[in-house]
């Protein structure tokens, strides 16, 4: 069988924390039917040693290939960067903040071996340590992602699929629910590979969660508004039942599910008012810097 070439965009803005660790898991992944053709690394007005480390790495495997943005113009400018450089027509993005497992691209590239899968999603794992608030609010926030997927597709932090489209709006701040109503609206399938586990570090600070959580539900607002689009986790009663599915009774961790949820209103709150007053900080975003170190 001819293997599936792909190409690995990643968006990076002072990653240096974590691009080298996740460029080598990346050169270093076991693949049978899936080839990593290129993984192109764009980096966005950073001021620290990310375009340092990039170079190199790609100066050990010319499949590394950096891109430099003098001034950072938003990730979904980023995102279309590597769009018109690749020439690839199964595309992976992947954000900065990761660190997949060495069977992940295979994992989720191989569904598009099937031609009527257009797009995948794997499942991202929380490395914060759940014994503590904020970290109890970030596994509970990707458990119900997962439990939600699972029957309602819903792209997150690393995906693949195929190159039918130039471009995504440049106003974009949630890149991969632009893309999911494209694919979609061609006919194909998606698919949820809960086994494709890349591995990120959600915040460590009410700040930083409520600046990340309203970003992507402003962000949401304007795909369901603009496109039409309503992505899976915009329902209200799909999360309580997952909710529900998940909650923990036990007192303490009941009191943390309770100030989880009361954030997570908050955050969509500040998310809808930005979106309604047309606040543009959302396209390039404050960085929540407690989530760029997972080891």
């Amino acid at each position: 069988m001819e293997s599936i070439r792909c190409s690995i965009g990643i968006m990076a803005h002072n990653e240096e924390a974590n691009i080298g660790q996740l460029l080598h898991r990346l050169l270093e992944q076991e693949l049978t039917t899936v080839a990593i053709a290129e993984i192109i690394v764009v980096a966005s007005g950073c001021t620290d040693s990310t375009e340092e480390i990039v170079s190199r790495c790609a100066a050990r495997d010319e499949r590394v290939k950096l891109l430099t943005q003098a001034t950072r113009e938003g990730k979904a400018s980023g995102v279309n960067l590597f769009l018109r450089e690749t020439s690839e027509e199964v595309v992976v993005l992947s954000s900065a903040d990761l660190l997949p497992n060495f069977t992940t691209i295979q994992k989720l590239v191989e569904p598009l071996a099937d031609p009527d899968v257009g797009m995948t999603s794997g499942r991202p794992v929380p490395v914060n340590d759940p014994d503590t608030f904020m970290g109890s609010t970030v596994h509970l926030l990707w458990r119900l992602h997962h439990e939600i997927a699972q029957q309602h597709f819903k792209a997150g932090e690393m995906t693949a699929f195929r190159l039918i489209f130039q471009r995504i709006p440049y106003d974009s701040a949630v890149d991969e629910a632009s893309v999911e109503p494209v694919i979609k609206g061609q006919g194909y399938k998606t698919v949820y590979v809960p086994d494709a586990i890349v591995y990120n570090k959600g915040p460590e600070t009410v700040a930083d969660f409520l600046r990340q959580r309203r970003r992507i539900y402003a962000g949401h607002l304007a795909v369901r508004n603009d496109l039409g689009y309503v992505v899976s986790t915009m329902n209200g009663w799909r999360i309580l039942a997952a909710l529900l599915r998940c909650l923990d009774w036990r007192p303490k961790r009941l009191w943390w599910t309770i100030g989880a949820v009361g954030l997570e209103i908050y955050g969509r709150w500040l998310g809808w008012r930005d979106y309604r007053t047309r606040r543009q900080q959302h396209v390039v975003w404050d960085i929540a810097k407690t989530t760029k170190r997972l080891t």
